[in-house]
């Protein structure tokens, strides 16, 4: 009899299914999905060099070890990153307990229980009745999966899980630019603090030759204004690029999560910026779509909106589940094994909403928008990554052409500097020209130091936007 039953359900669900709407064809969900780039960069420099692999990290190419232990502490112990790892792990627990849908559940039950009814309720006269006894069983349901709903849950539940491991991937990538560029702007704020005092002490010599010359009445009081006005704004910069560096090395602290007087005291010791002339290679713009994890979590968030309006579409078709239990029940519990205290029920099911509202119909409408919105979604950060790329690309090659001309720039500087002294000690010119001297070399070393973090940011904008190393492949998309 059960064996007929489920051949019938079988049949009918099959029938159903007929008469219901297709299943969702998730190709021709996707198939609008433009993901076009253009064949090279708007702007591709003449000399390439490949960027570090991997597992190289790119950032070990400047060779500094304090930016490396850096990189280091900010992948174990940075707070943000520890969040996309914990949403990575829900993610998969969420696949897993989809997963689960596949195998039947079970429960086990005992107890006792006593019951007494009014006689009253059947006639006068009539003693109340007790009953009551002990029982034990097992109990199970199964849901078979005739149409593949709950296989789409499970799908679309990896594709979730995928997509946070890309969105984790995506969350390391920027974290190490991001320290990056943190300190090697606090080391622009500390060259930039040297030349500073530098010019400082330079400047007040100016001053005391300036007071020397007053008293010998050799130049007037104007030219020791002039010289005080020029040393004094060099001082007043000073605790401004003091409080700069110590906002950067707060940031450090957080960015790492790490604070102590070590590492404190690390960073505030000075140290030069690395080369900033490189030559890097970006390939082809279709490479980004391999290389940028935000390209590859957006591509995964896509598949899972299919796989879940393949959901809203099963929906419209009927389930079959099979419950049952098993147990044995007994006035006393001496009896309770015996063969005559077995009982078991089993009760295939098959159940198909007919009506509900509407509100399967809304639900796939909601789950198609979803879709689209997610290939919108997709085509956009192609087309962000695209122009991020391009523009440090752009950016790099720029800064690096700026430098040079700020490199000139210096030169003239310290030449018009030293000339400027040299005639106003021989009275040949005025004070004004020694201190707009003064101040244009100061504003050119200045600038050099700063255009030369501008370059290295540029260049760490590349990385990130090459996609810091990763690699799509890293990603077991189809486990």
């Amino acid at each position: 009899m059960f064996q007929r039953f489920i051949y019938f359900a079988i049949g009918v669900a099959c029938s159903l299914a007929s008469i219901a709407a297709p299943p969702v064809n998730e190709e021709d969900l996707t198939r609008h999905l433009n993901d076009t780039l253009p064949e090279r960069w708007t702007y591709t420099p003449e000399l390439h060099q490949e960027i570090p692999s991997p597992t190289d990290g790119w950032w070990r190419s400047f060779g500094d070890a304090t930016l490396d232990s850096l990189v280091t502490l900010a992948l174990d112990y940075n707070y943000n990153l520890s969040q996309a790892l914990h949403r990575t792990e829900i993610a998969r627990n969420m696949m897993k307990q989809a997963q689960a849908g596949w195998y039947p559940s079970l429960n086990l039950s005992a107890g006792w229980d006593k019951e007494r009814q009014s006689g009253a309720m059947t006639g006068p006269g009539i003693p109340a009745s007790v009953a009551g006894g002990f029982n034990a069983g097992l109990s199970a349901k199964w849901e078979i999966d005739l149409f593949g709903k709950i296989a789409s849950g499970v799908k679309a539940k990896k594709a979730a899980y995928n997509a946070s491991r890309a969105e984790f991937a995506g969350a390391m990538v920027s974290l190490c630019a991001q320290v990056a560029n943190t300190y090697l702007q606090l080391r622009t704020l500390q060259g930039q603090l040297y030349v500073a005092e530098v010019h400082s002490e330079s400047q007040l010599k100016t001053v005391n030759i300036a007071r020397a010359r007053f008293e010998a009445t050799l130049a007037s009081k104007l030219d020791v204004a002039q010289a005080e006005e020029t040393y004094y704004s060099t001082l007043a910069s000073i605790p401004k690029l003091r409080y700069s560096i110590h906002a950067a090395i707060n940031s450090l602290e957080v960015l790492t999560g790490t604070f102590s007087d070590n590492l404190r005291y690390v960073l505030s010791n000075p140290a030069p910026l690395p080369d900033c002339h490189r030559l890097i290679s970006a390939g082809v713009p279709a490479d980004i779509l391999r290389r940028r994890p935000d390209i590859a979590q957006a591509e995964l968030e896509m598949a899972q909106y299919a796989a879940e309006a393949g959901i809203a579409k099963k929906d419209f078709l009927p389930t079959l589940a099979i419950e049952g239990s098993i147990g044995t029940a007994a006035h006393d519990i001496d009896n309770l094994f015996k063969h005559n205290s077995l009982t078991y029920t089993i009760a295939p099911t098959l159940s198909w909403t007919i009506f509900d509202g509407m509100s399967r119909k809304y639900a796939l409408a909601t789950a198609r928008e979803q879709l689209q919105a997610a290939m919108d979604n997709y085509n956009f950060v192609v087309a962000n990554a695209f122009q991020e790329t391009d523009n440090a690309l752009a950016g790099y090659h720029f800064a690096i052409i700026y430098l040079g001309y700020i490199e000139k720039v210096l030169n003239a500087n310290a030449e018009a500097l030293q000339l400027a002294m040299d005639r106003y000690k021989n009275s040949l010119s005025p004070m004004l020209d020694v201190v707009t001297a003064q101040l244009n070399a100061l504003a050119a070393e200045q600038e050099q130091i700063a255009a030369q973090g501008q370059a290295l940011e540029s260049l760490i904008n590349l990385y990130e936007a090459l996609g810091g190393g990763f690699d799509i492949e890293t990603l077991e998309v189809n486990m």
